[in-house]
């Protein structure tokens, strides 16, 4: 049996989270979905896996709400269920910096898309590509030439980016993570922090992969869930 996997988040600010989370739960629960949702008033981020039928079945369901109309899904197939169980939570952040007065959806960074990123780097642009994911991550693949901040956590950023050379205020900085919920976050940081050209790319490694595949990039990206890790085609290492 094929397993379709679905990932998504957006930042919009969300209010009746339990009410939401309940809802979520009882349609998660009707299509035997596996994987985490996470709501928090800055928004969703969502990790699910289920037959095909069954996530066409919740991206409809989710979609019909008028704050996640615009949500936007990353799609891979797996040969198993690769999520143990559902959860739905409610945390204070979709994804945790700790940071007062970063407003992704109200003041985000610019955003980059793939097929730019791809274009620049073919064309040899200078262009700074810092990886915003842990370091275990990066040991699995990241860009050709990127920096990294040998995090442990992404919860490190903010300090960590206290020790960039200053001399990347004047560079052309693209962050990127593995699907753009993190960079998302940190590009905004780096603004407020005195960045002056800095982007982040749209839909992160895994929107590159399905958009340019490989190019520029080298190993794997590594994932949360029980593939462990996928290729430049998004195949995990035991895909048929």
């Amino acid at each position: 049996m094929q397993f379709l996997n679905l990932a998504g988040y957006r930042f919009v600010k969300l209010d009746g989270l339990p009410a939401l989370r309940d809802a979520l739960r009882c349609r998660c629960r009707e299509l035997s979905l596996k994987g985490t949702i996470l709501l928090s008033p800055e928004g969703i981020n969502i990790f699910v896996a289920a037959a095909p039928p069954a996530i066409a079945a919740f991206r409809e369901f989710i979609r019909a709400d008028a704050r996640f109309t615009d949500l936007r899904f990353k799609e891979s197939r797996s040969g198993s269920q690769p999520f143990k169980r559902m959860l739905v939570k409610i945390k204070p952040e979709i994804i945790t910096l700790r940071v007062p007065g970063l407003d992704p959806a109200g003041d985000p960074a610019p955003s980059l898309a793939p097929v730019d990123l791809k274009r620049w780097l073919d064309e040899g642009r200078d262009v700074v590509l810092l990886d915003t994911r842990n370091g275990f991550e990066v040991e699995a693949g990241t860009f050709r030439n990127s920096l990294h901040l040998q995090l442990k956590s992404f919860g490190q950023f903010p300090q960590a980016a206290e020790g960039l050379d200053p001399s990347l205020r004047d560079k052309t900085i693209v962050a990127f993570c593995t699907g753009g919920i993190r960079c998302e976050k940190a590009a905004p940081l780096l603004i407020q922090r005195g960045f002056r050209n800095v982007f982040q790319l749209q839909g992160g490694i895994l929107q590159y992969f399905e958009d340019c595949g490989a190019a520029h990039f080298e190993g794997r990206c590594f994932v949360f869930d029980e593939r462990t890790s996928l290729d430049g085609n998004l195949q995990a290492k035991d895909a048929a």
